[in-house]
């Protein structure tokens, strides 16, 4: 086949040129790109958690106006761990208790925090549905390596689940949700409350979610050197995370849940994600498991759309109708 590119470690031997962009997000992206640079390195995760502080949301940003009112925490972390610092956002116009969007955030294991831009989206659907959102923020590789990003987010919910009626949440209605690699982690959250016997959770919405740190899709590979995050920009945080483990059996399945044999009695599933993009195929082949195994997935795969792609380029049409589908799947989530 011309065009093609063979791979290893995959079922799929061959892949061809990447699909093509959005109209909407082509141009975007090569602006994006021109200041953000890349693929990450090591080298870059300076800039990246520096970049991260500079466009973090102040208070005032996450107050909307006294739509929210705000509580910044410290609560219990995993044994023999530090606190683990979370924001509580409570909505002021109705009377709780108030199901819960409990984010965890992305930054490839590296960076990030609980302030990004991505709390913004998670403010948007909650003042519509008027649910409190907890946001945490998980010590960061490589400084802190596996599990103990994966155990400050699963100690949170343990948390979430024991201060509802301080806080006015309704322990019954917990939603998780995580871009990148926040996605990643509210996978392994779930999985982990499930086996544990730890608080059920309502539902999981998995944005472009890092799933699979043996990075050998055919995705992956068809997106060497292309967006926002290719795979050697994923090789690095998985190799941050794990460091020599990485790739090999010695990996757990609740940190990277591709790996997860069993997916039976999990919470319901969201799953989207960029058809531009490495992580497409873990993230489809995730839903299609979910389904083989009797569980429940949506799944979006949004044709032309790169990493993130409605957080950087939140106008498109393509952004505004992924925005509208994560909205509408918890507005039925909640009605049950």
């Amino acid at each position: 086949m011309t065009g093609t590119k063979a791979h290893p470690g995959s079922e799929d031997t061959r892949v061809g040129p990447p699909p093509p962009l959005d109209h909407e997000l082509a141009a975007p992206l090569r602006d994006i790109l021109a200041d953000l640079g890349g693929p990450l390195t090591p080298e870059l995760f300076a800039d990246r958690r520096a970049r991260t502080e500079a466009g973090s949301l102040s208070d005032e940003d996450i107050r909307r106006g006294g739509a929210f009112e705000l509580r910044e925490l410290r609560v219990p972390g995993p044994p023999d761990a530090p606190e683990v610092p979370v924001l509580v956002c409570l909505p002021t116009g109705s009377p709780g208790p108030h199901p819960v969007l409990y984010n965890t955030h992305g930054g490839g294991m590296v960076a990030g925090n609980n302030r990004t831009v991505e709390l913004a989206g998670e403010l948007d659907r909650a003042q519509e549905l008027q649910l409190a959102v907890v946001a945490v923020d998980y010590r960061l590789a490589p400084e802190n390596p596996d599990p103990a990003p994966l155990e400050d987010c699963y100690a949170v919910l343990e948390w979430v689940a024991a201060a509802a009626g301080e806080h006015g949440f309704d322990p019954a209605r917990i939603v998780i949700s995580g871009n990148s690699a926040g996605g990643c982690l509210a996978a392994g959250v779930s999985l982990l409350a499930r086996d544990r016997g730890g608080p059920a959770l309502l539902g999981q919405m998995l944005q472009c979610p890092m799933l699979d740190d043996r990075c050998d899709t055919p995705s992956s590979f068809q997106m060497e050197g292309i967006g926002l995050w290719d795979r050697l920009s994923d090789l690095a945080g998985w190799t941050a995370l794990l460091g020599e483990r990485r790739g090999t059996d010695d990996v757990s399945p609740y940190t990277a849940p591709a790996r997860a044999d069993d997916l039976a009695g999990l919470p319901p599933a969201f799953i989207d994600v960029g058809s531009v993009e490495a992580l497409r195929d873990e993230a489809v082949r995730y839903a299609s498991r979910i389904w083989q195994a009797g569980g429940e997935a949506e799944l979006h795969v949004w044709s032309g759309a790169f990493h993130s792609f409605d957080e950087w380029v939140p106008d498109a049409v393509v952004s505004k109708t992924a925005q509208r589908a994560r909205l509408d799947w918890l507005r039925r989530l909640l009605a049950r």
